[in-house]
């Protein structure tokens, strides 16, 4: 069944007498360009987990290629999915509360993560994913455009924030395809990206893997002010401390955070943890 055709789509949705739910951020994907490149994207995988199926229409030639376990919170779209894609697991779990390290484990590898996260969600979800990233090779992942905007930026581009710095040291980030606002069902009013996620190694020892991330927050508290002036207010240390601190990096006492590379970052968390032992 392709659904990715929007009379099919359309006639599929009817038959069941669903309409996308506003409260929960549904915009159903319509275009087979979109559907078709990431089908490609995640060919490699064995193993796939799929948050927020909806009616099926990445899921049905998905499961046909590889082991799928899908989560989908709307119990309407689950009798749908059992015709849409019969081949597929599907749990009726909250993707913010699923047990995502058994899920994960019980599929085989590779293994891929694929979603058309909700907007209204995205940041918390992403988060949830990454928290896995050892339990996958590949997540493929649609969001909103100014979002994926801000996860690919760039040091020194107005776009770069506390997001892009985490998500970047975790993994190699790559921009797969754009789907505007004409690619879905209903068309939501902003334009969506699909980004390719592969996990790397986070060049830091494991101890300080949560000083970094702690770091970043703290580094971005408020993106406009001096690095220096916010690690003085989230460390709660005096300023001539946090010029040192920014000092022994090599960097101006000016800079602002969103001019650090994904390097400085991690180099900086060594100099934190020896001169404030957080």
């Amino acid at each position: 069944m392709k659904l990715y055709d929007p009379s099919t789509l359309k006639g599929f949705l009817g038959r069941h007498g669903v309409k996308a739910e506003k409260g929960l951020g549904q915009h159903f994907l319509c275009s087979r360009r979109v559907v078709e490149t990431i089908v490609e994207a995640l060919a490699g995988c064995s193993g796939l987990l799929e948050i927020g199926p909806g009616p099926g229409v990445l899921t049905s030639p998905l499961s046909e290629q590889s082991m799928l376990t899908a989560l989908e919170l709307d119990e309407r779209m689950v009798s749908m999915l059992a015709e849409s894609a019969p081949k597929a697991n599907v749990l009726r779990e909250d993707a913010l509360k699923a047990a995502f390290s058994q899920i994960l484990s019980a599929l085989p590898e590779p293994r891929g993560v694929v979603s058309n996260l909700p907007y209204y969600i995205t940041g918390p979800l992403l988060t949830r994913i990454s928290e896995h990233r050892d339990l996958f090779t590949v997540a493929v992942l649609m969001m909103q455009k100014e979002v994926a905007e801000r996860v690919v930026a760039k040091p020194s581009t107005s776009a770069r924030g506390s997001l892009s710095v985490f998500l970047q040291t975790q993994f190699e980030i790559d921009i797969l395809i754009d789907a505007p606002s004409g690619c879905f069902l209903p068309p939501p009013k902003v334009e969506s990206t699909v980004l390719r996620f592969i996990p790397k190694p986070i060049e830091v020892e494991t101890d300080l893997v949560g000083p970094l991330f702690r770091l970043i927050r703290t580094g971005f508290t408020q993106p406009r002010k001096t690095l220096a002036n916010n690690l003085a207010a989230g460390y709660q240390i005096n300023k001539e401390t946090a010029n040192q601190i920014v000092d022994k990096l090599g960097l101006s006492e000016t800079i602002r955070p969103q001019q650090l590379s994904n390097e400085d970052w991690t180099r900086l968390v060594s100099i934190v943890v020896n001169s404030l032992g957080e």
